[in-house]
């Protein structure tokens, strides 16, 4: 009895240490995706099962839906987007790995490889966004940084990069520790800026794909069920862990409207997908681009004329000339089943001197709709501001006693 319960309580321990990395090994996997669960014509706020979630416009970064989307949380094996991205920017595709001991003996989602075995990193990457391979996980971490934790150094430090606050990683697969965690709308910011890299999104967006086990092909499939599945869908990454719960990261074009959704935390694979496919029809349905440029340009042009007569100057004569910033992009998302109230708020030096340096902000415009920061665009003065000399001051001083 004793030498049972000390195997049982060993095997409750391993299992709560797995990273069930995509849905191979899950219960569910019996599951069949059912989209015409899904409504495609939603117009409301879909209502979720995810704990976590966030819709994000990859033009302009507005959250067009979330919740709860600030919250740090563990996000299984959605991590490897990370993962991915590192060693896309660290080496070589052609490069050829030596699979070390402790990769082939890596726990959960594997892709199978065996110790002192051969693979190049591009089928490696493969493996690891695809099939959710923990084990190329750990290959990729040993081969760049020597060390799983070497690696998530780097990891955090591109997080940093990313201007990231509520991201920390321990892991490259996502394998549950505290001190791992992002948020849904800072997993969105790292998914989009992995999606600029066209090998990355190629990736992520490929169904099936042969690679090479020791010069032996072998097909693998890709465990996101959107993938093909659902209109505009070209990737990104499914996980789940015991307490990430069944996480996706979706990125999703129709037209023009190009979006990533991210659920963290859903109960079952079902209500990921679920969750996921009526958010990205939501947004569809709900969102379409308007052109600001005109008010900002207008509400530019309008601060001007009253700027021409209300600037003080201190030691200077030179008229200050006002140059408008610009925007990477003028298209902003707006509901179409909510009225548009847009509005500016301009903030500004009103007083100059010849210290002030051309080309120095010294203003800025913010649009607003109904209350709610849309964007902001710089003022800048265009040109130098001259010191007066000694003949301005003497010529001041002839005029007033002359």
């Amino acid at each position: 009895m004793k030498r049972f319960l000390i195997y049982f309580f060993i095997f409750l321990f391993l299992l709560n240490s797995f990273c069930f990395a995509d849905d191979f090994i899950e219960p569910e996997i019996s599951e069949s995706l059912n989209l015409l669960e899904v409504s495609s014509n939603i117009s409301n706020e879909p209502v979720i099962n995810s704990k976590n979630a966030v819709a994000v416009d990859r033009k302009t970064l507005s959250i067009l839906y979330e919740k709860d989307c600030y919250k740090s949380v563990p996000m299984a094996s959605t991590t490897k987007i990370m993962t991915c991205l590192i060693a896309l920017e660290n080496c070589s595709l052609d490069e050829i790995v030596t699979v070390s001991k402790k990769a082939s003996l890596t726990t959960g989602s594997t892709l199978g490889l065996v110790e002192n075995m051969k693979i190049s990193i591009n089928d490696l990457l493969y493996g690891l966004m695809l099939r959710s391979g923990n084990d190329c996980a750990v290959c990729i971490a040993e081969h760049i940084s020597g060390s799983i934790e070497e690696f998530s150094n780097l990891m955090n430090k591109k997080a940093k990069e990313l201007g990231l606050s509520n991201t920390n990683f321990v892991t490259p697969h996502g394998l549950d520790n505290e001190n791992h965690y992002t948020s849904a709308y800072e997993l969105a910011l790292i998914t989009n800026y992995a999606l600029k890299n066209p090998k990355f999104r190629e990736i992520v967006s490929t169904k099936n794909y042969t690679i090479s086990f020791n010069n032996y092909p072998r097909t693998i499939s890709n465990t996101n069920e959107l993938l093909g599945n659902l209109n505009g869908v070209y990737g990104v990454k499914t996980g789940f862990t015991f307490n990430a719960g069944r996480c996706l990261v979706s990125a999703c074009k129709r037209n023009d409207l190009d979006i990533i959704v991210v659920v963290l935390g859903a109960d079952t694979k079902n209500n990921r997908t679920k969750d996921s496919a009526n958010i990205i029809n939501y947004i569809f349905n709900t969102y379409n681009y308007t052109d600001i440029s005109s008010i900002i340009n207008e509400s530019f042009e309008n601060y001007v004329t009253y700027f021409e007569n209300n600037y003080l100057l201190e030691k200077t004569t030179s008229i200050p000339s006002l140059r408008l910033g610009t925007l990477e992009n003028y298209e902003f998302p707006f509901s179409k089943n909510k009225e548009l109230n847009l509005k500016t708020k301009i903030y500004s030096l009103n007083k100059f001197s010849y210290k002030t340096k051309p080309n120095s902000k010294i203003g800025i415009i913010e649009l607003y709709n109904n209350d709610k920061l849309i964007c902001s665009v710089d003022i800048f003065l265009e040109n130098e501001l001259i010191k007066n000399d000694w003949k301005y001051y003497f010529k001041n001083i002839l005029n007033l006693f002359f």
